[in-house]
């Protein structure tokens, strides 16, 4: 029988990414969309620490939260923790007219996986380079998969779907280390 995973999410996206990433032969996702008010800061170890530690003062059973966010070179990194907030005020055709069409496209996408066994907080990273393009490209994916071009492709994660986004994604990265640290913990 499949060992339950609970997962910390009210994005359905962020949800399905990571339920087709996971080994459904020995774990089973399980998405819990309890609200916790989420510390608002650019610090995505802080966010990410605080964000496992309010979830399982809730739920008190082990379970994974993650954040992701993007780092623009143009914005010395900004804004990190921060993108939902400046998503929602820009969409993506804001960032693709502040970033895209400007002379520093770069960016960096970060997802940060929290996991909490009622002993410790463990966090895992995975960031991939890219580029903000001039304009939203795609159809598949959320949020801001539109307007990232990763290193080494010409379109945008919208565009390449959501089969290609998880062989490559920051998400993947992370979780591919969460995978691992499961493979070799003792219960």
């Amino acid at each position: 029988m499949p060992q339950e995973i609970r997962f910390l999410t009210r994005n359905p996206g962020k949800f399905r990414e990571l339920e087709a990433l996971i080994d459904s032969g020995k774990y089973r996702l399980i998405r819990d969309d309890t609200e916790i008010n989420e510390l608002q800061t650019e610090n995505m170890e802080v966010l990410i620490r605080d964000k496992i530690l309010k979830a399982f003062e809730i739920i008190r059973r082990p379970l994974i939260v993650d954040h992701t966010g993007l780092s623009f070179d143009l914005l010395k990194g900004f804004p990190k923790g921060l993108t939902s907030v400046f998503y929602d005020l820009l969409q993506p055709e804001g960032i693709a007219n502040l970033i895209g069409k400007s002379a520093n496209r770069t960016v960096t996408a970060i997802t940060l996986i929290g996991y909490c066994d009622g002993r410790r907080v463990h966090a895992f990273k995975g960031e991939i380079r890219g580029v903000v393009a001039a304009e939203p490209r795609g159809s598949e994916g959320f949020q801001w998969d539109t307007i990232f071009i990763p290193e080494g492709y010409d379109k945008t994660f919208a565009e390449l779907g959501n089969e290609k986004k998880n062989e490559i994604s920051m998400r993947r990265l992370a979780f591919d280390k969460f995978s691992e640290f499961l493979q070799t913990r003792t219960p």
